[in-house]
């Protein structure tokens, strides 16, 4: 396998080259099984990370099926499985889980049980790396971290079964302060471009150095935000009682609140762990294709703003 590049642009942005190792058509003999990947996945992010309440693993797939294409994406949406499908594309990687709450049914006349059919009648695997993903070493709230350039990067909550640099949410330090409205502008940079755009409770003139990130949603980690000294904590899906319980609680009006989309936050992850996959199955031997989905599944379209 070649070397990986992780220098790719939003799913709205992409120019067509989102693969990972691999040439497109190449079906290499002696292609791993799925329980190779499997083992390569637990590698890097251990099941053991997983919060209590998470359902991560895999959810359809036979360990002894031939992969030779893995996609990664967000969200298991139906569009992103039939983008899948149509890569062809035998294992599918999502961050979050298909079935989270338990069903009763997975009949093909829910949204979800049409999901399940397509990826079985397809012969698709589904694997979801959720917490596990975000706790581990590398993780999603590592990548965030990275992408803003903060240094000296350490867990906000430790995780329970992990390594000391291994938990939920990272806080860190920016190289040189910088206002609030300027750091904002970066976090809008970095990210793909979606329809909620980026949110801002602060200062916009306030200096900004110590800074906590938590990838997805990330409203329960308030106490944790404040211990840890953060100037700002950047998050997704702040709702309207948190956010402002946590401006009431604010000292000096810190910590400020920056506020991005779920899907956004999480995406940035997409590539890096496409990387990581292929460097460790390369490691193995093995040559498989690794592409991140293309598909937008954050689920707004547009918003209205005064002015």
């Amino acid at each position: 396998m070649e070397p990986v590049d992780t220098d790719v642009t939003g799913p709205d942005e992409h120019d067509g080259d989102t693969s990972f190792g691999g040439q497109a058509g190449d079906e290499p003999d002696g292609a791993p099984t799925l329980g190779d990947l499997l083992l390569a996945v637990e590698e890097l992010w251990p099941e053991s990370l997983a919060e209590g309440w998470d359902e991560v693993g895999l959810v359809a797939g036979h360990p002894a099926a031939p992969v030779t294409k893995v996609m990664f994406a967000v969200d298991p949406t139906l569009e992103v499985i039939e983008e899948a499908v149509e890569w062809g594309a035998e294992l599918l990687i999502t961050h979050h889980p298909l079935l989270l709450k338990g069903v009763t049914s997975v009949a093909a006349t829910t949204p979800k049980g049409r999901a399940v059919h397509r990826l079985i009648e397809s012969g698709t695997a589904l694997l979801t790396v959720h917490t596990n993903g975000d706790s581990a070493v590398g993780g999603v709230s590592d990548v965030l971290a990275d992408a803003l350039g903060l240094q000296d990067v350490a867990p906000l909550t430790l995780a329970a079964n992990g390594l000391p640099e291994e938990g939920i949410g990272r806080v860190g330090d920016l190289e040189d302060a910088m206002t609030l409205g300027d750091f904002a502008a970066r976090v809008f940079g970095i990210l793909p471009s979606v329809a909620g755009g980026v949110r801002v409770s602060g200062d916009k003139d306030g200096l900004v150095r110590r800074i906590a990130v938590c990838g997805g949603a990330g409203d329960s980690l308030f106490n944790e935000v404040r211990a840890s000294n953060a100037d700002v904590y950047v998050t997704a899906d702040l709702r309207h009682h948190p956010a402002s319980e946590a401006r009431e609680a604010a000292l000096n009006g810190r910590p400020y609140l920056v506020d991005v989309s779920h899907f956004a936050s999480e995406w940035l992850w997409l590539p890096a762990a496409a990387a990581a996959l292929g460097n460790v199955l390369a490691d193995q031997g093995h040559d498989v294709e690794i592409q991140v989905s293309a598909t937008n599944s954050d689920p707004w379209d547009f918003i209205l703003t005064p002015g």
